[in-house]
């Protein structure tokens, strides 16, 4: 079940030793391209390396890297590992090959793991606002 990136290492590490991985999500997560409901990829960073991290990441990659902050609480979002989180908001004009992206990412020191997951699902379920649920499998 996707959520807003707290546990994506957790998440990550339940796909990846999984023989079948469905996401189950709600509308918000449902996309045909990457960037349409959300502008930003989260990134799980030890605290030490998160400014040099962002400061990598717009070298590398183009684009922003922003520290995430609490809604609720002061202070930045704090992982399920006790790590922070990095928003990079890339240049949506050009064009990306994710599995690119996300390698080049996790090889930044520092970098824990990223919210991508590309090529990862088998089939995914998208809970609609009116009640319905969408469903997609792999292309």
């Amino acid at each position: 079940i996707k959520g807003g990136g707290g546990c994506q290492t957790q998440e990550k590490i339940v796909a990846a030793y999984s023989d079948t991985f469905i996401v189950i999500a709600d509308f918000r997560k449902d996309s045909v391209k990457l960037g349409q409901a959300w502008k930003y990829i989260p990134i799980e960073v030890i605290p030490m390396a998160y400014r040099q991290v962002m400061a990598r990441l717009e070298e590398q990659m183009g684009g922003k890297g922003e520290l995430r902050m609490a809604k609720a609480k002061a202070g930045p979002v704090v992982t399920d590992n006790g790590n922070l989180i990095v928003d990079w908001y890339w240049d949506q004009a050009r064009e990306m090959n994710w599995m690119e992206v996300n390698t080049t990412i996790q090889c930044m020191a520092g970098v824990v793991e990223t919210g991508l997951f590309v090529g990862m699902a088998d089939k995914a379920y998208f809970g609609q606002e009116d009640g319905s649920v969408v469903d997609r499998d792999r292309n």
